[in-house]
Parts: C-alpha cells; structure tokens; sequence
C-alpha cells in the first residue's frame, strides 16, 4: 500500500504544511534543516533555489540514516528565492530591510524560483525548480507604511507574503501562484506521483 511509505517533510514552514494538507497530503514528521542558505558568488537565484532544496534533502537524508523508524521515506525539501533580475532578496528581520524590499519591488516584475527536491524510498534523487513571475503595482509610500506596521512581511523574502495583505499588490501573476506562498502544488504532487508516492489515497477516504 501506498501509505505504508511515510512523508517527511524537510521544512518548518507553516505555509508549505498548509499547502500540502490543501492538496490531501499529511508528512508523517517535520524535520526542518538549519543549513547556511548564503548565496554563493555571482551565484544565480534559480541556482541558489535548486542548491539549497537538494542540500536539505540531504542533509534529512544523512540525519535519519541507519534510523529504523524510517525504513521506507520519502524526503520532500524546498526553497524559495525571490530575485529583481540576479539580484535576491533576502528574507526580511528588520523593518528597513522590508522597506527598502517594497520599494524595490514596487511598479516592478520580480521573478520567485522555488526549488524542490525529492528523496525517494530507493535512495534516488529527484528535483524541479519552478519559476513565477509576479508584477507588484506602483505603491504608495501610505501604503508601504501600512503594510510594515502589519508585521507580515517578517522572516519573508522580499518582505512579503502574497498570502496576506500583499495580495492586494499584485498587478500580474505568470506562473504558480502556490510556488510563491512556498510550494508549487501541480509539481509537488507530479513529483511524488512520479516516483510511487499516491498522493490520492487519502482523497478516497470518507469526509
């Protein structure tokens, strides 16, 4: 049976368990990987989506080696870099960072790379990277105030969450709307359909 494989999902984000729960999947364990997510030198913010997700693939990986809870695991890891031409922008601590994001950002089109990466119970190695591109409207320095007083842009990157009131910024949208709030659904659920995962079992069972 399908089920008898367990999901472990290499993340702490609340969005991406929400986003999977959307879509009938349960990861039988959290396993958030604390990696250095440093951009590399001249590194590219596609690149820097697909290194990271497949680093914390592995790094779950090693971590439940030779554990017998695990025997038959998939490992789902992703990351999500926003970038204004090969310029990222980082996650957003402080209130100047967000501010200085949003004014970047404003009257302009951004591009959101998330990469994802898929261990198999088999030990074999799957990835995707999915790219978004997102036009935010020009803001007005009212509303960029505004938004910053919300405190829903920390821990963002690009000091925003489309989820929340940033929405309302958004002029055009070209891609995975999912992949922006953190996990692109279409090609999360192909990659585990791919590989043996079924992610409609628990759609059968009664509501």
């Amino acid at each position: 049976m399908a089920l008898s494989h367990k999901l472990i999902l290499a993340s702490g984000s609340p969005r991406r368990l929400e986003l999977l729960k959307q879509v009938g999947i349960e990861p039988d364990h959290l396993m958030p990987m604390d990696l250095d997510e440093t951009p590399g030198k001249s590194e590219h913010p596609r690149t820097l989506a697909r290194r990271l997700a497949h680093e914390k693939a592995l790094a779950a990986r090693k971590a439940l080696k030779g554990d017998p809870n695990w025997p038959d695991r998939y490992i789902l890891a992703a990351d999500t870099v926003v970038a204004l031409g090969r310029r990222i922008l980082d996650k957003t601590e402080r209130v100047d960072e967000a501010s200085n994001a949003l004014y970047q950002l404003s009257g302009r089109t951004h591009r959101v790379y998330t990469g994802l990466c898929l261990v198999t119970p088999g030990n074999a190695v799957r990835q995707k990277i999915v790219e978004t591109r997102v036009r935010f409207k020009r803001l007005s320095r009212m509303e960029i105030e505004s938004y910053l007083a919300s405190g829903q842009w920390r821990g963002k990157a690009g000091g925003y969450a489309i989820q929340g009131l940033a929405g309302s910024f958004v002029v055009k949208l070209v891609g995975s709307y999912s992949s922006v709030v953190g996990l692109p659904l279409l090609e999360t659920v192909n990659l585990l359909s791919g590989e043996g995962y079924d992610v409609h079992a628990r759609w059968l069972e009664p509501g």
